[in-house]
């Protein structure tokens, strides 16, 4: 099995081909899944998220687990396979450089019908994961009745 060492460079360039993932953690001993946008900075995680959750206040000091994968883009066809990639370590609140926030894009209007308020982490990957599925050219990527 790959080391961390080689498996973060390629799961950091899977991340970069999809603007969405799902941060997970705890928050008052309850376990939450959240959607968030990321780039990668530097060789770390840089998070959006909307602050009026909590979420990000939760996730500040504690070790956080973020997961992206290409499930909803994916087709046989292309010959991408699908892939899911997964880090975990630990989450720090911060305030992205103008650069940075250029990259994450227009942020959503709403979250949850309330004016999207964005809050950002930096996750510092310690332990990575990457699965894949491969098809064989002549299957196609259908919908389950």
């Amino acid at each position: 099995m790959p080391s961390d060492e080689t498996l973060a460079p390629q799961a950091m360039e899977l991340l970069r081909r999809v603007p969405y993932g799902r941060l997970a953690t705890s928050m008052r001993a309850l376990p939450f899944l959240a959607v968030a946008r990321h780039i990668v900075s530097d060789g770390r995680i840089l998070l959006r998220m909307h602050s009026g959750f909590g979420y990000h206040e939760a996730c500040d000091g504690s070790v956080v687990a973020y997961g992206a994968d290409n499930y909803n883009a994916a087709s046989a066809d292309e010959g991408d396979g699908l892939w899911s990639v997964q880090f975990t370590g630990p989450a720090e609140i911060v305030h992205p450089c103008p650069e940075q926030e250029e990259l994450f894009g227009a942020a959503p209007v709403r979250a949850n019908g309330e004016p999207f308020a964005p809050a950002y982490l930096r996750v510092d990957p310690h332990f990575v994961t990457k699965h894949t599925l491969g098809f064989d050219a002549s299957q196609l990527v259908r919908h389950a009745a």
